[in-house]
């Protein structure tokens, strides 16, 4: 019956929506000093989900878009300042951006991640974007790519494929991963579970910092990576890419294929891609069992029209990854590079159709994104049948209805609801089976005023977690659990733009994270983290006081940001090994017994501050410096020691060199030193002090012209002096873990070079 009315419902928006009257805009780009016209700019509307580039002449066309409504508009071109203005579709009055020629392209870009798609000067969320190219690097995945292009932002790892994303020193449950507008769920709370997305999908990533829960409920306590895909190109016109990368470190080879289209607004997308590594190289050797394979195919039906547009998105991604079962005082290293992972190891799947809709009436519309994701996360000891066996089945409903714009003011209301329902089909058990039911309401609105912007939201929210009872041989593992959590969450946000230079933004706020299943119920051994593991189901919700605020310049041959932030979290859940206390169980391939260190999940309250930035100067238009840093530090307030887990402190610096030579464009070289601080600040129960460190990176890259069509080569080095370090959030380094033999411990990655192309084709 449920089901038949939200049907009814929907169809019932597609016929009043159909009525929308069909409309074209027409513009123009030239350069703001000489009047020229701009060949090739792209001119894009993130809401409509569609994009054009500029002709012969610099006119545009966006067809079949709506007659009515106002619209982010972002016009970008290479070595001109990009611009974001706000557009009224109801003029007929034809379109003129007049660009400026800048070293900085992209000091103005569009966040859609927020209730209210704007430019980042007017929005008051801290957040960096990053493109497609600064994806396309010499990373493992895609949050090892983003580590390293984002201030406040870092990375758990386990060996070189698993990455958790770090903002601000939280993680797992606190971070949303944002794709096609639903909330990715697999398994969030693992140390060695990873992000199942393909990180050459994307056409850009927005890293929302500080609490986003006002929007996307409990879980986005330290932020959103919002993962945009490509938008559909002008109507009758075919794109695509391809592009492939060689690694010398793991022999890691990535190839990716993607075709594009739109024909009179029905549109589509298809993409495969392919990674595959053996073991990585340390300055000690190739660490065992450290190779993986990934496959992924993901693509897109859909139509834009008038009255909006309506996406199917699906995907499908399959990764293995081996893993080296060491003890201490095993032999970790070996000289290997075959690309057969032995046991132990994983196999990962993960399904996902989502549902992308924006129906419009006149100056209103309704964003409705529809979810279902399936998420297999197999564990394999020593043959094909797996000892656990995650499987979780997530529904999901997201939509938001934007209001008529008045006198500046503008109002959006959402409603959200999520089904996950997760079994455990393995002989090995870590987490009861258990239903999570959620859902949330919200009200959300923005007043702009002269160079001024205020923001201010409420949001309910009430979540279910029932974990199943279970027993194996007559003996309880699982005794069960039924909790529910309601939540009251508020934000506040002011911008102020002193200049085209200067800007200010700051956020005020609370928000929570309900306990996860995990953290609530576990009671077995973790294998990846060599801990026996116990929940406490009487667990509270984690309460988020915080505030942070930001101060933007760019103008000229310099541009940066500075932002400080604090975060006080009532009753933060962590897990921890009091008494040294130890659980001995009999290891189900050996049968022989196996003492494992027990941690136990509590609460503490939690105070984390630190400040973060970058800093960009051009003393010429050809010369880039590039600097950005971060640091965190996070109390354990209730014991008075460190929190667990917190990156070290970073500072990134990278001199670009950019001259112009004959029949080469973008051509480039570039030097970088990343200076990594040592990290004392640690909670000793379970590890141990890291050393601080430098590395030394290099690259180049240029493109050239096949026909018509560009081609881009680069060649990129890490790690250059192939240095010995362990990063403070590997979770391979000495003593995670391991303290009772502080030489088991596996380095970093050694010195890799990149080699790689990229191909972008189109035709009528």
């Amino acid at each position: 019956m449920k089901l038949k009315l939200i049907s009814s419902l929907f169809f019932l928006f597609i016929q009043f929506a159909a009525f929308a009257d069909a409309n074209i805009i027409k513009g123009k780009v030239v350069d703001a000093k000489t009047n020229e016209t701009l060949i090739g700019a792209v001119v894009s509307v993130p809401d409509l989900h569609i994009s054009v580039a500029t002709s012969a002449n610099g006119e545009f066309v966006l067809r079949s878009v709506p007659s009515t409504g106002k619209y982010v508009v972002q016009v970008q071109y290479v070595s001109y300042k990009t611009i974001t203005q706000t557009v009224d579709f109801a003029s007929a009055t034809p379109l003129l951006f007049a660009m400026q020629a800048s070293v900085v392209e992209a000091h103005e870009v569009v966040i859609t991640g927020t209730p209210i798609t704007a430019g980042s000067r007017s929005n008051s969320t801290s957040a960096t974007v990053v493109g497609k190219e600064q994806l396309q690097g010499s990373s493992t995945n895609l949050i090892d790519a983003l580590a390293r292009q984002v201030p406040g932002f870092s990375q758990i790892t386990t060996s070189q494929a698993i990455s958790k994303p770090v903002i601000r020193g939280l993680s797992y449950n606190r971070v949303v991963t944002l794709n096609d507008g639903v909330k990715q769920q697999g398994q969030q709370f693992g140390d060695e579970h990873g992000i199942e997305i393909d990180q050459f999908q994307a056409e850009r990533v927005e890293v929302l910092r500080g609490a986003a829960s006002l929007m996307y409920g409990s879980d986005a306590l330290g932020g959103v990576i919002n993962i945009i895909d490509p938008p559909s190109p002008a109507e009758g016109t075919v794109k695509g890419e391809v592009l492939s990368n060689y690694s010398t470190n793991s022999g890691l080879i990535n190839t990716s294929l993607m075709l594009t289209g739109n024909e009179n607004g029905f549109v589509w997308r298809g993409r495969g891609t392919y990674q595959n590594a053996h073991s990585y190289n340390t300055p000690a050797g190739y660490f065992q069992n450290s190779g993986f394979n990934q496959t992924d195919v993901n693509g897109m039906l859909g139509v834009n029209k008038a009255w909006g547009y309506s996406h199917l998105n699906f995907s499908y991604f399959k990764t293995n990854i081996g893993f080296f079962d060491a003890e201490p005082g095993d032999n970790l290293y070996s000289n290997t590079t075959s690309r057969t992972l032995d046991y132990p190891k994983q196999d990962i799947r993960h399904y996902k159709l989502a549902w992308n809709n924006n129906f419009i009436f006149g100056g209103s519309s309704l964003k409705l994104d529809l979810g279902f994701q399936k998420n297999q996360r197999r564990e394999l000891e020593d043959n094909p049948s797996p000892v656990l066996f995650f499987d979780l089945n997530t529904y999901s409903l997201d939509a938001k209805y934007y209001m008529h714009e008045f006198d500046g003011w503008h109002p959006v209301i959402g409603l959200s609801a999520s089904l996950g329902h997760s079994v455990n089909k393995g002989v090995e058990l870590l987490v009861p089976a258990y239903d999570e039911y959620s859902t949330g309401a919200f009200g959300y609105i923005k007043k702009v005023w002269d160079k001024n912007t205020f923001s201010a939201g409420l949001r309910v929210d009430y979540i279910q977690n029932k974990g199943k009872q279970q027993f194996v041989d007559g003996e309880e593992v699982f005794t069960g659990f039924d909790n529910k959590f309601g939540n009251l969450s508020g934000a506040l946000g002011y911008t102020h733009a002193f200049n085209d230079a200067l800007s200010f933004k700051a956020n005020a706020g609370t928000a929570f994270r309900a306990p996860n299943p995990a953290e609530l119920g576990s009671n077995g051994v973790h294998e990846g983290t060599n801990r026996y593991e116990i929940g406490n189901g009487s667990l509270a919700p984690e309460r988020s006081y915080q505030a942070d605020a930001t101060l933007e310049y760019g103008s000229g041959f310099v541009t940066g940001s500075f932002g400080i932030y604090e975060n006080y979290i009532h009753n933060y859940i962590y897990a921890s090994n009091t008494n040294n206390e130890q659980i001995t169980v009999i290891d189900p391939t050996t049968n022989q017994p196996r003492s494992y260190d027990a941690y136990r999940y509590g609460q503490v309250n939690a105070n984390l501050y630190g400040f973060e930035g970058n800093l960009t100067l051009h003393p010429v238009a050809f010369l880039h410096f590039e600097n950005t840093f971060s640091y965190t530090r996070a109390q354990n307030e209730s014991f008075d020691r460190p929190l667990p887990l917190i990156p070290a402190g970073v500072l990134h610096n990278t001199l670009r060199f950019e001259p112009k030579v004959k029949g080469l464009s973008d051509f480039y070289l570039s030097a970088g030193i990343d200076n990594y601080f040592k990290q004392t600040r640690i909670d000793a129960t379970f590890e141990t002090p890291a050393d601080g460190y430098t590395l030394l990176n290099a690259g180049v890259g240029a493109t050239f012209k096949l026909g018509a069509q560009p081609l881009k080569i680069y060649v990129s080095g890490n790690n250059l002096t192939n240095k010995r370090y362990y990063d403070a959030l590997s979770r391979l380094r000495p003593g995670r873990y391991s303290q009772e033999d502080p030489t088991f411990g596996v380095y970093n990655p050694g010195r890799n070079i990149t080699f790689g192309f990229y191909l972008p084709f189109g035709t009528k």
